[in-house]
C-alpha cells in the first residue's frame, strides 16, 4: 500500500519570474533526500503543489525529511481519489474518523477547485461534505470559527482531501542563495546561524579551529556532531578543520594579554576568508550577538572584520541568548553544544579582555604578530569531513 503526501511550498511562492527556478531546486533537494529512503518513491510537482507518493511502511522516514526540508510550509498525508462526488465524500467521511480517533471534536471545511469542471462549487461541497462527516460520525461537530482541525478539499487533476497537517520549516530551498562559509566552534550559537542562513535559501560549508593538544579530540568529535545534524538541515555540509595551535600560542606569547581574544578572532576571519576564497563562497557567516561576550561589542565586531574582503553574515546579531537556545532545541543541536568539552574560543580567555578596541591599534598588533605563514600552514594541512 501506498501513501500520498501534499506538500505546500512556503515562500518561494512570493517569487516573480525566478519561481520556476526556486520550484526546480526544491524539487532537485527532495527528489535527493527521497533516494536515500526508497528508489520508488514518486515525486509530482502541479499547480503550485508539491505530491509524494511512497510505501506505506516507509511513512515515517518520509515524515522525518518533510520536518527537515528548507522551503516547504507545510505538508498532510492526504486521500487521493477520482473525481467524483461519491469518492470525494468518501474520503471526507473516512478522514473524520480518523480525526475523530484523534481526539478531535470540532472541524470546519475548505475547499478549492482548480479544475471548475466538478458539478459542485467550492461552497456546495464544503456544505455536503460536512453532513456527510456529520451524518457518519455524530460526535463531530462543525465549528467555523474555531474548530480543532481543518479538513481540505482540493480538486485538481485528481481529488486530493487532507486536514491541517503539521508545519514545515519554511524559508527558501538551500542552494537558490549562494554559498557561505560558517565558523563553526563547539558552542550553541554557531550552528543555529549555519541552520537560519539555510533557510534563506544558502548552501553551508563550514570552518573549524582546532587547537590539539589543548582540546580534546571529544572536542573536535563534538563539532562533528554538531555539523552532522545541522547538515541534516542544510543538505549536506563540508566541514574543514584547521589546527590552529600554534596561531593561538603565537597570539598567547607575543600579544598583549587583554587583546588576546580578539586578535584570535582576527586570525580565524582572515583563514576563514582564505578557505571560503578556495572554495567558492560568497560570505563568512558567524554566531556573534551583539554584546554577548566582550568580543562581540560593536567595536570588537569592527576591530574582527576589518580586514576582510567579504561580507560578513551574523544572522544572530539581535537574539538574546534565551532565542538562541530555544532555536539550538529545535534542531536538535542544543544537548551536544553543552556537552563540557573545551573549544579553540574558549582557550586562554583573559580575566580582562578589551572591551571597546580600536581597529588601528587592532591592526597594529596584528600586523606585528606575522601570523601569514602560520594560517597558510593550517589551510594547508586541513582535514575536510563531508556530512551528507
Amino acid at each position: 500500500m501506498w501513501n500520498v503526501w501534499l506538500l505546500k511550498p512556503g515562500e518561494l511562492t512570493l517569487k516573480g519570474e525566478n519561481r520556476k527556478s526556486f520550484e526546480g531546486i526544491l524539487k532537485s533537494n527532495l527528489q535527493r533526500l527521497m533516494a536515500k529512503i526508497e528508489n520508488r518513491i514518486k515525486i509530482k510537482f502541479t499547480m503550485g503543489r508539491y505530491y509524494i507518493e511512497a510505501p506505506q511502511e516507509k511513512s515515517e522516514e518520509v515524515e522525518n525529511v518533510l520536518s527537515r526540508l528548507i522551503g516547504i510550509s507545510g505538508w498532510a498525508k492526504t486521500f487521493s481519489c477520482e473525481k467524483t462526488k461519491e469518492a470525494v465524500f468518501s474520503a471526507c467521511v473516512e478522514l473524520g474518523k480518523n480525526l475523530y480517533k484523534s481526539g478531535v471534536k470540532t472541524f470546519k471545511i475548505n475547499a478549492r477547485r482548480t479544475d471548475k469542471s466538478f458539478p459542485l462549487t467550492s461552497y456546495e461541497l464544503c456544505c455536503l461534505a460536512a453532513n456527510e462527516i456529520t451524518a457518519e460520525t455524530c460526535e463531530l461537530k462543525v465549528d467555523i470559527h474555531n474548530p480543532d482541525d481543518v479538513i481540505n478539499i482540493e480538486i485538481r487533476e485528481k481529488a486530493f482531501v487532507y486536514s491541517s497537517g503539521k508545519k514545515g520549516i519554511g524559508g527558501l530551498p538551500v542552494g537558490c542563495a549562494g554559498r557561505g562559509m560558517l565558523l563553526l566552534s563547539g558552542g550553541i550559537d554557531s550552528p543555529v546561524a549555519g541552520f537560519l542562513m539555510a533557510c534563506r535559501g544558502m548552501t553551508i560549508d563550514a570552518v573549524h579551529f582546532h587547537a590539539y593538544p589543548y582540546t580534546s579530540i571529544e572536542s573536535k568529535q563534538k563539532v562533528i556532531r554538531l555539523a552532522e545534524t545541522t547538515s541534516l538541515y542544510c543538505m549536506g555540509i563540508n566541514l574543514y578543520i584547521l589546527n590552529f595551535t600554534q596561531v593561538q600560542m603565537k597570539i598567547k606569547k607575543n600579544a598583549p594579554e587583554e587583546w588576546v581574544t580578539v586578535l584570535l578572532r582576527m586570525a580565524m576571519m582572515e583563514a576563514a576568508l582564505k578557505a571560503a576564497q578556495k572554495t567558492k563562497c560568497k560570505c563568512l557567516i558567524t554566531g556573534e550577538s551583539l554584546s554577548q561576550v566582550a568580543s562581540q561589542t560593536i567595536e570588537n565586531l569592527s576591530c574582527t572584520q576589518n580586514r576582510i574582503s567579504l561580507p560578513v553574515l551574523r544572522p544572530l546579531i539581535g537574539f538574546n541568548k534565551e532565542a538562541i537556545i530555544k532555536e539550538a532545541k529545535r534542531i536538535g543541536t542544543f544537548n551536544t553544544s553543552i556537552e563540557p568539552h573545551q573549544d579553540c574560543c574558549t582557550l586562554f580567555v583573559p580575566p580582562h579582555p578589551v572591551l571597546r578596541g580600536n581597529v588601528a591599534e587592532a591592526n597594529k598588533l596584528y600586523e606585528a604578530l606575522e601570523l601569514e605563514g602560520l594560517i597558510e600552514e593550517a589551510l594547508q594541512g586541513y582535514e575536510l569531513v563531508k556530512c551528507n
